[in-house]
């Protein structure tokens, strides 16, 4: 059972530590210092209003995201990666997307949960975490009860995180890399292993192992993506060795098979092709060789 009245008083309390972070902007760990409340922008391109590409029910999440109702998920332009393949890439960097305001937010989420979604699902949230806390506040005192997904890409700053303590119900980080000069010749984010580890450790201490109630639904804990690269070059086994010795060998892994060459990924081998049959068997021995057994493989 959600306790809605103790995230009110949480966010209460540190709201205005959030928006502060906003000043010199470090929500994430580019720290790029730019002051959003005046509007200006740093590498994700964020000013201060929240923008948002789409809000709808969405049913091609882990089963126990999407259960068989949808889950309420809200995706919001821009992004603090800069991934050559993403795919959404009209969103996270060409910057398609509305203006919006907190009450107009909040609206959002209220009319997801009416429409039955077991969950509200913030997509690419980080950039907008303060303000998106200003929006829960206003849609719990009118109502929502539904778990909170914080759905990222694993490039989180500690000090935010903590911020979403007791709030958040459950996380669903990416896990992209484990080589420093990988994740910077792909995503421009040469601390992205050392501070996606250290995200993914806070994240677990949070909520802990993921927990699905009778209906098949998750209503707490922590849910791993791990998108696989041609010629392993995402680093597989070594991130999930990081999940079996760090975090839970209970965790939940989403072991996704789905990459295709996207944006600037068309002219950059050896990212200009999907993955073959046989990249995609090796990652799955790895899971089986790290005692991994909760989740999901894709055909």
């Amino acid at each position: 059972m959600i306790d809605i009245q103790s995230k009110i008083t949480l966010i209460q309390k540190r709201i205005k530590h959030a928006y502060a972070l906003l000043t010199r902007c470090h929500l994430c760990p580019r720290e790029c210092g730019v002051n959003r409340l005046k509007g200006e922008t740093g590498f994700c391109k964020a000013g201060f209003h929240p923008m948002v590409s789409s809000d709808n029910l969405h049913f091609g999440e882990e089963p126990p995201i999407s259960g068989n109702q949808g889950s309420g998920t809200i995706f919001f332009t821009g992004c603090n990666l800069g991934c050559v393949f993403c795919q959404n890439y009209p969103i996270s960097h060409f910057g398609h997307g509305n203006k919006v305001n907190l009450p107009k937010l909040a609206a959002m989420m209220l009319r997801l949960q009416k429409a039955g979604a077991h969950n509200i699902n913030l997509v690419t949230p980080t950039h907008f975490a303060p303000q998106i806390m200003g929006a829960l506040l206003i849609a719990y005192k009118k109502g929502l009860s539904v778990p909170l997904v914080y759905n990222c890409g694993g490039y989180e700053a500690l000090d935010m995180l903590r911020l979403w303590n007791g709030i958040v119900d459950i996380y669903m980080p990416d896990m992209k890399y484990s080589d420093s000069a990988t994740s910077q010749k792909y995503s421009s984010a040469p601390d992205y292993p050392e501070n996606n580890q250290k995200a993914v450790k806070e994240m677990f201490r949070q909520v802990g192992d993921l927990q699905i109630d009778e209906q098949g639904v998750a209503n707490s804990g922590l849910l791993i993506r791990h998108l696989v690269l041609p010629e392993n070059i995402s680093g597989t086994g070594n991130i999930l060795n990081f999940i079996t010795e760090q975090i839970s060998k209970n965790t939940y892994i989403s072991l996704m098979s789905q990459y295709f060459p996207a944006y600037k990924a068309l002219s950059m081998p050896p990212l200009n092709r999907r993955i073959t049959h046989k990249e995609y068997a090796k990652t799955k021995e790895y899971l089986t060789f790290y005692g991994l057994e909760r989740g999901w493989i894709q055909g």
